[in-house]
């Protein structure tokens, strides 16, 4: 490993019944369901390669489940809670399918944080945290779109989502990273 570098894995929640539904949830608060919870066990089992000093969660109580099974599992004893890695907010389209949302208001969305804040947005909250713990193990427990924002911002090319309880890892420092696994481009 380069010396003091930060090894991340950025980890999307586990399933919530939202997701099952297609719903766009953004910013909204919504918990995993059982299948969630049962997908967080086993991103834990696939993170176990490494030794995790940390995670570090959005705030929203998907995240914090799921980072609270992932501890418990990898034997974790630090989670710290970081408001920055919420979700994008999908002002008034959460609770709809893409289709009702473009269908009720087309592209432009009411109250939709646009993806270029976002990117700039998960950027600065991903080189925060690591500024914060250099040289650690670091998993952050987040959402889809900003793991897709800050992976994007990264390899310079459009990604795709991670699917839930998956994770694409980085190394590197604030300002200096690289993908090691779970890279999936368009």
């Amino acid at each position: 490993m380069e010396l003091n570098a930060t090894r991340l894995a950025l980890l999307r929640h586990g399933q919530t019944d939202w997701n099952l539904h297609d719903l766009l949830q953004g910013s909204s608060d919504i918990p995993l369901n059982d299948t969630g919870r049962a997908q967080a066990r086993e991103a834990a089992h696939l993170l176990s390669d490494v030794r995790w000093d940390r995670i570090v969660t959005s705030p929203l109580a998907r995240a914090v489940e799921t980072a609270r099974i992932v501890a418990e599992e990898c034997g974790v004893l630090d989670i710290d809670i970081d408001d920055a890695l919420v979700e994008r907010d999908y002002g008034g389209a959460e609770g709809l399918t893409r289709e009702e949302a473009t269908a009720r208001w087309g592209q432009d969305w009411p109250g939709e944080e646009s993806y270029e804040h976002l990117t700039v947005r998960a950027v600065r909250a991903v080189d925060a945290v690591a500024q914060r713990y250099p040289g650690e193990n670091l998993v952050l427990a987040t959402h889809g779109t900003l793991i897709r924002a800050f992976t994007d911002a990264v390899v310079g090319a459009a990604t795709i989502k991670p699917d839930n309880a998956h994770s694409v890892r980085f190394l590197g420092r604030s300002g200096s990273w690289r993908v090691t696994a779970g890279l999936n481009l368009v």
